[in-house]
């Protein structure tokens, strides 16, 4: 009987931690004009800061073709993040040395200085559009 009970415990444990992680991180949009855009916000220092600038309207750049560039004004509390990150298309992050929010449209390179925030929940192919890109960044409703 213990041993039944042990492994409906452990059965649950999953579904317990997926659940936490849910509550652990922060539904933001990025609205573009008409268009909506879903984004998930991480549970660190820095997604925390950013989350408490929101709302936040900001003219996006082209970066290289490789991100759309914003300057935020200030660093975020990147305090137990490391050092560099290496990002993927859909990431959100800050460029610490030059205050920037970056928004990564392809993949790039290890990159000292770069600290996650989060990252786009689906199509994000809206930030690919040429020339500066008004947008406003808000929590989810």
């Amino acid at each position: 009987m213990m041993k039944h009970l042990m492994f409906a415990a452990l059965a649950l444990l999953p579904a317990a931690a997926q659940a936490q992680a849910q509550e652990e991180t922060m539904k933001i949009t990025f609205t573009l004009g008409d268009t909506v855009l879903p984004a998930t916000l991480d549970d660190t220092p820095a997604g925390r800061d950013f989350a408490a600038m929101l709302p936040l309207t900001l003219t996006l750049s082209d970066y290289h073709g490789i991100e759309k560039v914003a300057d935020l004004g200030r660093k975020l509390d990147s305090t137990g993040m490391p050092a560099s990150y290496t990002p993927k298309a859909g990431d959100i992050t800050q460029y610490a040395p030059w205050k920037n929010l970056a928004l990564f449209i392809a993949p790039f390179s290890d990159s000292r200085g770069l600290v996650r925030l989060g990252q786009f929940d689906g199509d994000f192919s809206a930030l690919k559009a040429s020339g500066d890109i008004d947008v406003t960044i808000a929590v989810a409703p």
